[in-house]
């Protein structure tokens, strides 16, 4: 996709959502890179050292705004220096990080270890091995990876990737140790503001998935000062206000998150949002919005196939479509949540005795999300499960019982249909 097409759908995502225009800021450091290493390029262009930097750039504005095409002008200028360069290792790390970005995990893995070939002291390449491997599902591997950048450097990316493995073992209190630990490193050494807030948001996040909101809003609130209009927070605070009770913010909030990046997370937690406000028409025009972000190009098709497929299983349309996708996601990554919505679409398609397997292969970490868990007690209500659905309905609720603006409430329905008082006035009648 062009970067004007992603801007110009921003702008109709405003039209679309009278909440105001979203924050304006200064030029960004990566625009001005951008503009530094061109400038080079146009009076050398075999300047190996310029491409590379470049490179690094527009991933780093990819990054900043979501706009997947910095990724493509970002794979061609790292080819270009490695093509001058060989031996770039810096270069090469890059590359795989684009890799990484694109879901083509399989390929970030071969050319992180090829960065790691020419430099084995690189403590990044480690971490976008490590990055890769979690992504397959290779768990021990990621960890080894992640253990020998720690070995290397103990800095904000190190330790904010330390902590996403430690969330998928189901230990969120070190996940938050180790992104304290990230944003204090940062500040300490002078990291871009966009990374600061980065690991103040996943902070924030990690106290939502346990329902500690107003920890979360504290953390979502300081990204914001961070990194004004940032909008990993502003979709993230969104989700604090919702729990709240604070409906109208969180509609604004998450219509600003749309207008500086158009994610289709952001735009199927509004139409929900808007589900449960009663706002049916503006709910469709979301949820339109999401299939066209999702299939906007071959690019989105990829990157975006888990969140189609969640959003056609959680919405009981296309359910063909979301197994499908599921499938093909399932096909590049292995991981918690590749098990999961695989096992979440197939419960939707009615195929609830094949989800079984998946469903404890996305448990078997210990991750402790509500989401996960919700879906396990309906698969195992419709299985017959009695007892085990019972649990795991619980353990959502009690893990954060505003986990979703709309499941927590069929959670808590399922749950009290499944009590043992309910189900004997049920086998009575």
């Amino acid at each position: 996709m062009a970067i004007s097409n992603l801007r110009g759908l921003a702008v109709a995502i405003l039209l679309l959502l009278p909440l105001g225009p979203a924050p304006v800021r200064a030029e960004s450091s990566p625009d001005q890179s951008i503009q530094r290493e061109q400038y080079k390029l146009r009076r050398n262009s075999r300047d190996a050292g310029a491409y590379h930097r470049l490179g690094d750039a527009y991933a780093q504005k990819a990054r900043e705004t979501g706009d997947l095409s910095y990724l493509t002008l970002a794979e061609k200028a790292l080819r270009k220096a490695l093509e001058i360069t060989p031996g770039n290792a810096g270069a090469a790390r890059h590359l795989a990080y684009v890799f990484s970005a694109r879901h083509e995990f399989l390929e970030a893995a071969a050319q992180a270890l090829k960065a790691i070939d020419l430099d084995p002291k690189d403590g990044d390449a480690y971490g976008v091995l490590g990055d890769a491997y979690l992504e397959l599902g290779r768990y021990d591997r990621a960890g080894e990876a992640y253990d020998a950048m720690m070995r290397l450097k103990s800095d904000l990316a190190s330790y904010g990737r330390r902590s996403g493995i430690k969330n998928l073992r189901g230990d969120p209190a070190g996940a938050i140790d180790d992104l304290h630990r990230a944003v204090a490193s940062g500040r300490a050494t002078g990291q871009p503001r966009e990374s600061i807030a980065w690991a103040q948001s996943q902070l924030g996040a990690e106290h939502v998935a346990i329902g500690q909101h107003e920890a979360a809003e504290a953390q979502f609130l300081a990204a914001l000062l961070t990194y004004p209009g940032y909008y990993r927070a502003l979709g993230g605070l969104a989700q604090v206000r919702v729990a709240q009770g604070r409906r109208d913010e969180a509609a604004e909030l998450y219509g600003k998150a749309l207008a500086v990046t158009p994610l289709p997370e952001y735009a199927v937690a509004l139409g929900d949002l808007y589900t449960a406000m009663g706002r049916a028409a503006d709910a469709k025009r979301l949820y339109d919005l999401v299939e066209y972000i999702g299939q906007l190009n071959a690019v989105n098709k990829v990157i975006y196939n888990r969140e189609l497929a969640y959003f056609y299983a959680d919405h009981e349309t296309k359910l063909d479509a979301a197994l499908a996708l599921a499938r093909e996601e399932y096909e590049v990554r292995k991981d918690v949540y590749g098990h999961d919505v695989l096992a979440w679409a197939l419960y939707k398609s009615g195929r609830w005795q094949e989800s079984l397997a998946p469903m404890e292969e996305a448990l078997e970490l210990g991750t402790r999300d509500a989401k996960l868990f919700f879906h396990a007690g309906m698969i195992h209500r419709a299985a017959g499960n009695t007892v085990r659905a019972r649990e795991y309905l619980a353990r959502a609720l009690a893990t954060n019982p505003h986990f979703h603006v709309l499941h927590a409430a069929v959670a808590a329905r399922a749950l009290d249909e499944l009590a043992p008082g309910r189900l004997a006035e049920t086998d009575e009648r």
